[in-house]
């Protein structure tokens, strides 16, 4: 799922005033999927010239409050944000270098899973991390194994 709409739009349709910090932050997220803070900050000071670390997790907050940006959080890493939101899609993670990938929902619409028992609760959305190793630790393991 691909959000062409801009920046602008996106904040006044989420109620939220047009600030040079938000604007920055959204473009950081959507030029880095999957990013840490300290990296959307990065790009953030590239964009802005400075700003501090506290604004950009403000505005990282916020904006996912706002559900402009999801936050994920795999076991072991920093929080991480993306600009994919609106569907139940889940994430494939590296266990060697981190690596952070999207994998389209298992069963259709959210919460595309269904719980053995809800326990009574209505549950809209289900979060799904699978865990493996990408292409290049692979290759990279392939290799050091060959010349060893």
């Amino acid at each position: 799922m691909v959000d062409v709409q801009e920046p602008e739009e996106m904040l006044r349709a989420a109620a939220l005033r047009v600030t040079r910090p938000r604007l920055a932050v959204l473009q950081a997220v959507r030029a880095h999927p999957h990013a840490d803070a300290d990296t959307i900050i990065g790009a953030a000071r590239q964009v802005l010239g400075s700003v501090s670390k506290q604004a950009v997790y403000d505005v990282l907050s916020a904006l996912a409050d706002a559900g402009l940006l999801r936050r994920i959080e795999p076991s072991g890493s920093p929080a991480r944000f993306e600009a994919r939101v609106g569907d139940n899609h889940h994430h494939v993670v590296c266990r060697s270098c981190g690596d952070i990938a999207d994998v389209d929902c298992a069963v259709g619409e959210a919460p595309c899973l269904h719980a053995s028992n809800d326990h009574g609760f209505t549950i809209d959305e289900a979060e799904v991390i699978y865990w493996g190793t990408c292409p290049a630790c692979t290759a990279k393991k392939t290799l050091e194994t060959q010349n060893t």
